[in-house]
């Protein structure tokens, strides 16, 4: 029996056991069918509606565009995201592998996501109870979550994560995919990708970094301002060796690399071991800014800003130093003249005077201008203690104090104790000999008038020099491009080449005598600068000596419809005003404008568009914007003949006759001779030019140009007010005569080129007589006229005003000359006049 029930019935007892094993298993497939079919659902049903991967293929990131002179060197770059894109194959595999340690090590294997590592997250986070909550995305989840996904840490973005980083994986090759990674993470200091963060943290490209400065850089994607090289320093180096170690243990650096570089220091830029890539550029000024300002308008701030362009810029740094010299020193020579201090209006609180590292820690807070050289680089300095005889300063960058004796403000009325509180922010300078030795120190201030200067080649229209204002930082508002103000008596010169067009001769009789004109506002009544007449007077003189009445009367005669239409011609209106007030500049403008209009005297009569820029390319290295169109003709052939040189060949438009041009240069050099310029404008080649002064001296300009640099500068307060003392010549003359000295060692200059249709004829340059040929003398003018063109005699044009009998001219007056002539008006009137003008009290002319 009991033998039977161990052998026979063996299949009854184990029978229930094997059902509910069965049971089991069959619960455990279904279940796990269920999960796939849900997972499977799951991912089907988040992968329906998911962004294409695809869109990677065309990736274009932001990426810093960057400005270079005419030599190749970095001069400003612009960036809302700092980046500079750089291909796999230029990664080196070192700056790779440090990342692949620290981010995915097992990036080269998996498939886009690693299980184990979300298993081992996942155990992580159980065993501390939610405190160790580790990432495990691989690089590939990385560039999904980065370019196609949001940053929410939800279990929806994770599986959306999952399924891109898959399909990713299966179309992109491993290096494509690290490249972008390594190009678009933000890794601090507005830095993004390893090339930008290698420059900003170390100043270095990426073949140039260590094992140990690699690994810092790729500890950071997770947490950059937690690991900040100052701020965190322990957290930083920490982390950096924790990188390190994975780069020993997955065999990409040796044990003695991984000891050397794990007991490094940290040195950064942020910690001020290593100089800043920036302290290498020049300070942002007017000129970037301004080209900043054009191409963004030209091609978006969207493209500029973030389009990786490369910008030639035709800045000429030699140029611009000394245009920024020239106008700061006038500037500061009529703000000195004033005699009234009123420094930065900043100061340090009275609490950071008791300690040399408090003070220095305020100034360095201190919002003032740091881009000024004048003499010598200008200082921020704070006012520490004052006396009878000296002053003494804290400098910014100055190691202890320094003093300046009272010897130095004999130019303010007040004593130290007047003028100055303690805890003052100033500006200072050495003060120095030829040798570069120290005599004392000196006390500056940013003046309150400003001015702009502005320097252009005549023949291409490649600006070379702009200075929009004192100092950049103190006020970025450029002046050269932006200031709207009135020429005043600088726009006479298209008054003078509409009536030279229009039939009118350097020789023309114009009358010098009062006008008056019947407006809404009342009658107004111009005057020339010397509140003085001179009756009958070649256009010659009339433009040397900026006579108003004289023009007032040539634009009547011309019309202002003429007038107008030559303005607006060579581009210095839009749209300008038909009234005679104009004629004398009482519309306003730029010096941008003008001194692009300028050129085309200088340059024949053909029309040259300015521009700051040669060329710009995209971040593939294609031009997409070329200035100079014109074409060279024997460039491509490899030799030419004995003194032959290429032949440059241009469609340029014409804007004016070319002896009309040469004309009115002739009259301008004329100014810089003998009239309203001779007294500050004088170099070693010739020079045409013309000054400018308005109502109450609230603007002074002067624009002048060699046969091939043509420059401009004006002068005024940011808000209209009168300058006393000040004229076109006087003030703006110098800033123009200290360019040109150097400009013309730089480039040179000659005679202006002379039409081979000019005949020219000897004219007294007092009355407008023909001379004999062989005339001689400091009355005589040799003037081009046109092919069978002769001086008429004998007539006056007067613009049609009426004259009073009893006109007291200044030759009468002063009884130089003695004789009259007779003149018939328009009117009918008869009236005498001298014969000649003198010209011995005339000043500078202008809008009055």
């Amino acid at each position: 029996m009991m033998a039977k029930l161990l052998t026979g019935d063996r299949p009854l007892i184990l029978r229930p056991i094997l059902n509910a094993i069965g049971a089991v298993f069959s619960m455990i497939v279904l279940g796990l069918a269920m999960a796939g079919l849900t997972i499977g659902a799951v991912f089907y049903m988040y992968g329906k509606d998911l962004p294409s991967y695809e869109v990677l293929a065309q990736y274009t990131p932001k990426t810093i565009s960057r400005i270079y002179s005419g030599e190749g060197r970095i001069i400003d770059e612009f960036a809302t995201e700092r980046r500079l894109f750089t291909t796999a194959a230029e990664i080196p595999d070192l700056v790779k592998q440090a990342f692949i340690s620290a981010e995915d090590k097992n990036f080269y294997t998996h498939q886009g996501y690693d299980v184990r590592g979300m298993v081992a997250a996942f155990v992580g986070a159980v065993q501390s109870g939610g405190q160790d909550l580790r990432g495990a995305s691989t690089i590939t989840q990385q560039v999904m979550k980065n370019f196609l996904l949001s940053s929410d840490r939800t279990a929806e973005r994770k599986i959306k994560e999952i399924i891109l980083a898959a399909r990713m994986e299966g179309s992109m090759s491993k290096e494509r995919i690290l490249e972008l990674y390594l190009n678009e993470i933000f890794l601090g200091q507005n830095s993004y990708g390893v090339t930008a963060a290698a420059q900003t943290y170390f100043n270095k490209s990426l073949d140039e970094l260590t094992a140990g400065e690699a690994a810092y850089l790729a500890s950071l994607p997770k947490a950059p301002s937690n690991r900040h090289p100052v701020r965190n320093r322990e957290d930083a180096i920490f982390w950096r060796n924790n990188t390190l170690r994975e780069m020993f243990e997955n065999g990409y650096i040796d044990r003695a690399t991984y000891e050397t570089e794990r007991d490094a220091p940290l040195e950064t830029v942020q910690g001020g071991e290593i100089e800043s890539f920036r302290s290498e550029l020049p300070p942002r000024d007017y000129f970037t800014d301004e080209i900043r300002r054009q191409l963004s308008r030209d091609f978006g701030e969207e493209e500029f800003f973030s389009g990786g362009l490369s910008i030639r810029a035709t800045i000429d740094p030699e140029m611009q130093e000394a245009a920024a010299t020239a106008l700061r020193q006038s500037l500061e020579d009529y703000d000195r003249g004033l005699g009234r201090w009123r420094g930065t209006g900043k100061s340090v609180p009275p609490e950071a005077l008791d300690s040399e590292e408090a003070w220095r820690a305020a100034l360095a807070d201190t919002n003032v201008a740091r881009d000024i050289v004048l003499g010598n680089r200008w200082h921020v300095a704070v006012v520490l203690d004052r006396g009878d005889r000296e002053m003494t300063l804290g400098v910014e960058d100055v190691e202890g104090t320094v003093a300046v004796p009272r010897s130095d403000i004999s130019w303010l009325p007040g004593s130290f104790f007047d003028e100055f509180e303690l805890g003052d922010v100033v500006h200072v300078r050495r003060v120095t000999n030829d040798d570069g030795s120290l005599v004392r120190w000196s006390l500056r201030q940013v003046p309150q008038v400003q001015g702009a200067f502005m320097a252009m080649d005549v023949n291409t229209g490649r600006v070379i020099a702009m200075q929009g204002g004192f100092s950049y930082q103190h006020s970025v508002f450029n002046r050269a491009t932006q200031a709207l103000r009135q020429p005043g008596s600088a726009f006479k010169p298209f008054v003078y080449a509409a009536a030279l067009d229009s039939g009118y001769t350097p020789a023309t009789i114009i009358v010098d005598a009062p006008i008056e004109v019947a407006t809404a506002q009342g009658i107004w009544r111009p005057q020339n600068a010397s509140n003085q007449f001179y009756g009958p007077t070649p256009l010659r003189t009339g433009i040397e000596q900026s006579r108003n009445l004289m023009t007032v009367r040539l634009a009547q005669e011309v019309g202002m419809d003429v007038v107008a239409q030559y303005a607006e011609r060579f581009g210095v209106y839009d749209n300008m005003s038909r009234v005679l007030s104009t004629a004398l500049g009482a519309d306003e403008t730029t010096l941008f404008r003008m001194v692009a209009a300028y050129a085309m005297f200088a340059n024949g009569g053909e029309r040259v568009e300015p521009t700051l820029v040669d060329r710009v390319q995209d971040r593939f290295g294609r031009t997409v914007y070329r200035h100079d169109q014109r074409s060279c003709v024997d460039c491509d052939i490899a030799s030419l003949e004995a003194g032959r040189a290429p032949r440059i060949t241009s469609s340029r438009e014409r804007v004016m006759n070319e002896i009309t041009a040469y004309q009115l240069t002739t009259m301008l050099e004329g100014v810089v001779q003998r009239g309203t310029a001779s007294r500050t404008v004088n170099l070693p080649v010739p020079i045409a030019g013309k000054t400018g002064t308005t109502n109450d001296n609230k603007d002074v300009w002067f624009v002048g140009f060699s046969s091939n640099i043509v420059a401009g500068c004006y002068i005024g307060y940011d808000t209209p007010r009168r300058m006393a003392g000040t004229s076109g010549g006087g003030t703006c003359g110098p800033v123009f005569q200290r360019f040109m000295s150097r400009a013309v060692q730089r480039y040179g200059g000659g005679a202006f080129a002379v039409p081979n249709d000019c005949q020219f004829i000897n004219i007294d340059r007092f009355t407008g007589a023909r001379l004999p040929d062989g005339a001689q003398g400091g009355n005589v003018v040799s003037e081009c006229f046109r092919p069978g063109e002769e001086p008429l005699f004998g007539i006056t044009f007067d613009g049609g005003f009426a004259m009073a009998g009893d006109l007291p001219l200044l030759d009468e007056v002063r009884g130089a000359n003695g004789g009259t002539t007779s003149v018939t008006t328009s009117t009918g009137e008869r009236v005498n006049v001298g014969p000649r003008a003198s010209f011995g009290t005339i000043s500078s002319g202008g809008l009055y």
